[in-house]
């Protein structure tokens, strides 16, 4: 029988008190035993183990960049216990066996809960629809084409209906190809012109959601918008939401901290899908986030190879870091802010995303009989970033050299201690 106490944790809520792990679960802390493992944990916060809507593990097809091991690594760093794995890997997670064999490797590798995410349509490819159905009996509930957009509506009406008998989840990388074509990598305006760089207008992204969360309507099912990035977006969404149109979306840490004038040096670290936006955008994440119409934060972590990046911006791949600095990053954008307290994180990160993705073991409280997924979060500790020092396989850092909060101490999955700092 394995025990560990923490003591003098402060609890949501604000009160100290003890948690005691026995055998993966929180039991009573009266009945610990002489000889259990103790942690002091006064001046630390205890939250439910973080949970990622939306990562790029990159394996199979290209672990030269991440494979499961590395990406999870990272995920504990940063908090994380369980995580749904984006299905634009190679081959594609369009089937139930590729979903088995992501899977089979997380069993024998992961250091938190990795939850594959299905594709919508096969090989990603938008013409037509993938064994939605084998894969939600393979235990998917999530269902994206993340990397590309289900541009053509009656596909997203077919998805839409089909995954309503599991009550599945249709999530939308809203990208209008036509409006923000292949050269499409930075905001369209005053930057991307002075630059030269293809613009990616804020409409191609709200007309897409506009779109489908009609149809969502009409299907009676659920959806969820990927990393929303502007403020019209938002407005449908709040629109869809006063209709009781069954939508929920996320932000990522990236567009909550970074803005266009990022992109001023082509450094193409900040080239990212979609792109990073001016203040007024970021202002109006930031509310929607706080004000719950953005339920959840979701990382988009997304590791590249140096061969991959190390090129004209134009030519460079989308994607940055995520993982590790997320919880960062809310500090310092909604906590700091005013904007969100303790409670309000552990809801944004833990508790909203696993209702999303039909989680039933993660996102729960830290009350006796649960799962032990548990961060401790030091609320005064900062670091500036080190790129090199990232669990991750990759540099692609947009927070390399910045000041930001270090708050991870310990990190338990189910019980398993996969992350310590203490």
């Amino acid at each position: 029988m394995t025990e560990l106490l923490i003591t003098g944790a402060r609890l949501i809520g604000g009160d100290a008190g003890d948690l005691l792990i026995r055998d993966g679960v929180f039991v009573d802390p009266a009945s610990a035993g002489s000889d259990v493992e103790r942690i002091d944990a006064d001046g630390l916060i205890a939250l439910p183990g973080l949970v990622d809507t939306h990562c790029h593990l990159r394996e199979p097809g290209r672990e030269d960049a991440e494979t499961i091991e590395s990406g999870t690594r990272a995920a504990a760093r940063g908090g994380y216990t369980a995580v749904l794995a984006m299905a634009n890997v190679n081959p594609v997670t369009d089937t139930a066996e590729a979903v088995e064999h992501m899977k089979a490797v997380a069993a024998e590798t992961a250091s938190a809960a990795v939850h594959p995410v299905g594709a919508v349509t096969k090989g990603l490819a938008g013409e037509e629809l993938a064994e939605l159905g084998l894969m939600a009996r393979a235990g998917v509930r999530l269902f994206s084409d993340d990397g590309k957009c289900v541009h053509d509506s009656l596909v997203m009406r077919r998805a839409l209906e089909y995954v309503r008998a599991f009550d599945g989840v249709i999530a939308q990388h809203a990208q209008d190809p036509r409006l923000a074509g292949a050269g499409a990598c930075c905001h369209e305006g005053e930057i991307s012109g002075r630059l030269g760089l293809g613009g990616w207008p804020a409409v191609a992204e709200s007309v897409i959601v506009a779109r489908d969360v009609q149809l969502a309507e009409m299907t009676g099912s659920r959806y969820h918008v990927c990393h929303v990035s502007t403020a019209e977006s938002i407005d449908v969404i709040r629109w869809a939401k006063a209709r009781g149109i069954n939508v929920t979306a996320e932000v990522t840490p990236h567009h909550l901290l970074l803005t266009t004038s990022a992109v001023e040096g082509y450094d193409p670290t900040f080239k990212v899908n979609p792109p990073l936006r001016p203040d007024e955008h970021v202002e109006a994440l930031r509310e929607a986030l706080a004000d719950g119409t953005i339920e959840c934060v979701g990382t988009d972590h997304a590791p590249h190879a140096a061969h991959d990046k190390d090129h004209a911006f134009s030519d460079a791949a989308f994607g940055m870091l995520g993982l590790e600095a997320s919880l960062a990053v809310v500090m310092d954008t909604m906590v700091a802010e005013g904007r969100l307290d303790w409670a309000g994180v552990a809801e944004r990160m833990a508790y909203a995303p696993a209702r999303i993705a039909g989680l039933t073991d993660q996102g729960r409280p830290l009350e006796v009989g649960e799962p032990a997924n548990l961060v401790l979060v030091d609320p005064e500790r900062r670091r500036t970033v080190d790129r090199a020092a990232s669990l991750s396989k990759s540099r692609n850092n947009p927070y390399h050299g910045r000041d930001l909060p270090d708050p991870v101490r310990l990190t338990l999955w189910a019980g398993r201690t996969t992350f310590r700092d203490l």
